[in-house]
């Protein structure tokens, strides 16, 4: 019988190890360097970065508009809640005062001995104190009743307030999911406009920055830049009030007028920063007029006009989804809040789509 031998290894000589080892390498690099060039970011070029920035800067000012709505349901949803809640409480006070005179009725009765009026007839020896003694047990009989009736009507009500602060709170909390999306989409977009910013070379964002106070761009802008920006539109204000149409238009106008060079924050209504359609808001009523929240409800709140019908005061919007929008001031001019890093400021209304406007009334 043939023993069973292991196969000889021969060991590999020196110029072997040296040739494999060679291989492994450049095979290593090799998948490295394609592994690498599948994750690495593209160069992109200036114009690229600054035509990206301004792209995200509108998906946030998309994303703002859409949180600013979901904000306005969160709060119409709490303060009914809040209304109801108010309710149920008063209603507790009621069904509570109609408990304890029900136990008073309850607690009498039992001292009288509760006894029926025939009994009471064929023990007394008396017709008159009998009928008087009835009169009184029917009168007790009638309390008791609208007590009872009391307690009912209030049990009843609670249970109704009750379905309803449970459907109000649903909803809330389904605004607030929403708010808490929202509010991650525009932190993600502007998160994602300051890292592309931050590619750019000193000399590049410097340019970027001028081209920004001068309105030309979007993007973030220099305290020096903002600065003479705002200068330049204050010193472009017609003198004394605006040719209006009515009183209300010129004191919206002129409210806007005073916002000028407060920063542009989302979600801000005033008085120290705004987002765009919070200027807007915020103008009119300090004209006494109240205006929905956002840019796709102020749209609505009022008279379209044509482009070419504008008059100062009128509401202007812009882009394809109307999420931006600016306060008429005529001459081809609006006073609006740009977006973040630009403060509030005078612009010609042909730096962006133009989608509509809206005289209100």
């Amino acid at each position: 019988m043939a023993a069973h031998r292991k196969p000889r290894q021969f060991p590999l000589s020196g110029q072997a190890v040296r040739t494999a080892a060679t291989l492994a390498l450049a095979s290593a690099a090799t998948a490295t360097l394609f592994e690498g060039s599948g994750h690495a970011e593209p160069a992109l070029t200036p114009a690229q970065v600054k035509a990206k920035v301004d792209q995200l800067y509108q998906e946030a000012e998309v994303a703002t508009e859409k949180y600013n709505g979901a904000k306005e349901k969160a709060d119409r949803a709490r303060g009914s809640l809040d209304r109801l809640r108010d309710e149920a409480a008063r209603r507790t006070d009621r069904l509570n005062e109609a408990r304890d005179g029900l136990g008073s009725i309850a607690t009498a009765q039992y001292r009288a001995g509760g006894l029926d009026p025939a009994v009471q007839l064929a023990l007394t020896s008396d017709p008159e104190q009998y009928l008087e003694r009835a009169a009184l047990a029917e009168k007790a009989g009638e309390r008791q009743a609208a007590a009872v009736a009391s307690v009912h009507r209030e049990l009843t009500g609670l249970r109704q307030l009750h379905t309803e602060s449970a459907e109000r709170l649903t909803e809330l909390q389904g605004h607030e999911a929403d708010l808490r999306r929202q509010k991650a989409a525009v932190q993600g977009k502007l998160t994602e406009a300051r890292t592309l910013l931050a590619r750019l070379t000193a000399e590049e964002r410097a340019r970027y920055e001028a081209a920004t106070a001068s309105g030309r761009t979007g993007g973030g802008s220099s305290a020096s830049g903002d600065a003479a920006a705002v200068r330049a539109d204050r010193g472009s204000l017609p003198r004394g009030p605006v040719s209006a149409p009515n009183s209300r238009a010129a004191q919206a106008i002129a409210f806007a007028q005073a916002q000028i060079g407060k920063p542009y924050v989302w979600g801000a209504t005033g008085p120290s920063a705004y987002d765009c359609s919070g200027l807007t808001q915020a103008s009119w009523r300090a004209a006494g007029v109240s205006l929905p929240r956002t840019t796709y409800t102020q749209i609505n709140a009022g008279q379209r006009v044509s482009r070419s019908e504008l008059a100062p005061g009128d509401l202007v919007f812009f882009y394809s989804g109307i999420t931006h929008v600016g306060l008429y001031i005529g001459g081809g001019q609006m006073i609006h809040a740009p977006r973040p890093g630009a403060p509030v400021r005078i612009a010609p209304i042909d730096e962006m789509p133009f989608a509509g406007a809206t005289r209100v009334t």
